[in-house]
Parts: C-alpha cells; structure tokens; sequence
C-alpha cells in the first residue's frame, strides 16, 4: 500500500466516523428514512471530495476537527446527488457502488426524502459553531456550497445534462456541463480548507485553479471508464452515456485524445500547487490518482 492509498482509508475512516455521528436516529414510524439516509452515505465510496477538504485545510494548519464537519458535510451533498441522479426520472440506475440503489432497495419516495434530508443536514453542520468559531467563516461556507450545489452550480450542471440527450454538443458546452455538474462539487472541497484557514487571494487563486483541472480530469476518467471497464469492476451500468444518446469528451475527442486531455489536466493541476511545496504533496498525488484510477 503507497502512501496516498494509506491516507486515504485512514481519511475515509475518520470521515465515516464523523459522518455517522452526525446523522440522525429513529425508531419510530419514519424508521425507514432514517436507515436510508444510512445505506446511501455509509456505504462504500472512495470520499475523495472529504480527502480534498482535508488536504486542502493542511495547507493553512486548519484544525482537523473542523475540516472534518465540513469534509462531511461535502459527502452529505454528494451523497444526495447521487440518490436524485440514480432516480427514475433522471438516470434510472438500478446500481451504485456495487449495491442496489436507493430507491431500489426502499422506495421512490423514501429516496427522494432521503435525498432531501442530506441535503438540508449538510447546512446545518455548517451553520454550527463546532464547525467555526467564526460565524463569517460559516458564513461563507455555506454561501460557497450552496453555490457549488444549487442552480448556479451541480443542479445546473444536471439540467444541462438531462437536456443534452439527442443532441449535437460541442466539447465547450459539454465542458461547461461537467465543470457545473462534477466540477463545482470538487471546486468547493479545494476551497474548503482555504476558507477556513483564512487564506490570502493568491493562494485561494492556486487552490481553484487546481480544482478546476482535476474536476475535468476526474470527469474525462469517468467517460472512458464509461467506455473501456465493466459493470463489475465499477459497481455502476458502463456505457450509459451511449444509450442515452449523451456526447461526452471520449465520444467527441475518442479515446487517445482524451487519455492525453487528461494527462494535460493532470500536469497543469499539479503546477499550480508550485507555492505550497511538500505541504501539497498528497495534493499532486490525488492529481495522478485521478489519471490511474479504475472505478
């Protein structure tokens, strides 16, 4: 095991834990939203937005335990977009993570609750004083997250997404999809730890720049793994994007131009880490995570 590899199960582990403390508990009628909000945060998952808020509050001596709430929740979020994404009405994915999705082992209806409950729940972990003990800080948080998240940002990004089926794209727009529907998400983890570690422009500057080269690069990974892997080594449906009539960078690029777009991302994410030396080390690596990954 590399050292990143180490990093990150030891991250996951400390994040999982934060997370299930924060999540609610019933046992009354509405049992079941609650074992469903459970299922879908605490299953399996790389938490490689978490691992970014982390390593991003390293750079400014954050306190661990703050960026751990907000690392969580992140995961909160994105755990929400993927229970909505996994819907009928969106997707219609019967498989997430190597597991029945949400709305397959409950409901519809208790997915969608579930959905809304991590979403709401993120902001009030923010709004807390354990996650800041300045309320400008927290302030600020949340308004960045629900940029990231909201209609100027990840929601956006899936409208364009669910409107692009059938359709001719140039690999400007379907940039500009990504950078809102995948991007914004790990756009706001980089940032994370700046804002809580009240960092100078300079090197909030760096951290978005870096953010906006490994969101294209980590979607640009997905697509070809979309098109060269299997259902059983990714846990999700392959070649959806295909059947649904959606362009993405492979279909537009093919597989070779986009194996070097991606290298390209790779390598200029990485040059923008150049003020933050050794601190930023695990950074880099994430960068070439990104570009070696197989699910």
């Amino acid at each position: 095991m590399n050292n990143l590899e180490r990093d990150l199960q030891n991250a996951q582990k400390e994040v999982n834990k934060t997370i299930k403390s924060l999540l609610p508990i019933g046992k009354g009628i509405e049992k079941k939203l609650f074992e469903a909000i459970h299922y879908s945060i605490l299953s399996t998952g790389k938490r490689l937005r978490p691992f970014l808020v982390i390593q991003s509050s390293k750079l400014f001596d954050v306190d661990e335990k703050n960026a751990l709430r907000v690392a969580s929740s992140i995961e909160m979020i994105h755990a929400y977009s993927l229970i909505h994404d996994d819907l009928p009405s969106m997707d219609n994915d019967v498989l997430r993570r190597g597991l029945p999705t949400t709305h397959k082992k409950y409901n519809e209806a208790t997915a969608i609750l579930a959905g809304d409950s991590l979403l709401t729940l993120s902001f009030q972990v923010l709004a807390d004083n354990l996650t800041h003990n300045d309320p400008k800080i927290r302030c600020e948080l949340i308004q960045e997250l629900a940029k990231a998240s909201g209609a100027y940002g990840m929601v956006a990004g899936q409208m364009m997404d669910l409107e692009a089926e059938n359709k001719k794209l140039s690999i400007g727009v379907i940039t500009r999809i990504q950078r809102l529907k995948t991007g914004a998400l790990i756009a706001f983890s980089c940032n994370a730890g700046a804002i809580l570690g009240r960092a100078e422009k300079k090197d909030k500057f760096a951290l978005q720049g870096y953010a906006h080269d490994i969101g294209l690069a980590y979607q640009i990974r997905d697509d070809l793994l979309d098109v060269t892997s299997t259902t059983k080594k990714l846990g999700k449906k392959v070649k959806k994007d295909k059947k649904a009539g959606k362009k993405n960078f492979v279909s537009i690029l093919g597989i070779e131009r986009a194996k070097k777009q991606l290298e390209f991302l790779a390598n200029q994410a990485i040059k923008h880490l150049e003020a933050f030396d050794k601190k930023a080390d695990l950074l880099r690596e994430i960068a070439r995570f990104i570009v070696e990954r197989n699910k």
